[in-house]
C-alpha cells in the first residue's frame, strides 16, 4: 500500500518570502515537528540534484535519510526523493501567490513501505497527516511574525 498525504495552508506572506524560507533545508529543524538535523553532503546552493541528510523522529523512532533535490522551481514548486532510507518516499512543495500578500503552500508526502512499513501504512498516513498540519502550521506561525 502506497502512503500519499496533501496538506495546505495559507500564509499572509508573499509567496516569495513563504517558498525561500520553506525550500532552505536549513530552516527545516525550525519548522518541521520531527525534523531533529539537517546535513548537506553536497555544496550549497540549492539546486538540482543537491543532497541532504536528515535526522527525523516518527512514530517513536529515529530515522536518517537522504534526500536528493529533483525539481526546483524557485517560488513555485520543489521536489525531494530520498536517496537513501528506511522507505522510498517523495516530498513536494508548491506555492501559489493567492493575492500578493497570501500565499497556499502544499506540503505533499508519498512513498510506498516494505516490509513492516507497508502493514503500517495506514497509520503511517494518518501520523504524517497530523504531522504535515502541524508542521504547516508552526511555518505560518514563524512567517507571519515577521
Amino acid at each position: 500500500m502506497n502512503v500519499d498525504v496533501e496538506t495546505t495552508c495559507t500564509i499572509d506572506r508573499p509567496v516569495a518570502d513563504v517558498a525561500a524560507y520553506a525550500a532552505d533545508p536549513d530552516n527545516a529543524p525550525d519548522w518541521y515537528i520531527n525534523i531533529k538535523s539537517v546535513e548537506w553532503k553536497t555544496p550549497k546552493p540549492l539546486t538540482i540534484g543537491s543532497q541532504i541528510a536528515f535526522v527525523a523522529e516518527f512514530l517513536g523512532r529515529s530515522l536518517a535519510y537522504t534526500y536528493e533535490v529533483v525539481e526546483f522551481t524557485p517560488g513555485e514548486r520543489f521536489v525531494m526523493r530520498t536517496a537513501e532510507g528506511p522507505f522510498p518516499m517523495e516530498t513536494t512543495y508548491a506555492w501559489e501567490a493567492l493575492d500578493p500578500t497570501h500565499t497556499r503552500m502544499t506540503l505533499r508526502n508519498r512513498g510506498a513501505p516494505s516490509g513492516f512499513g507497508a502493514i503500517m501504512a495506514p497509520m503511517m498516513a494518518m501520523a504524517m497527516r497530523g504531522a504535515n498540519r502541524k508542521d504547516l502550521a508552526k511555518l505560518k506561525a514563524i512567517l507571519e511574525s515577521e
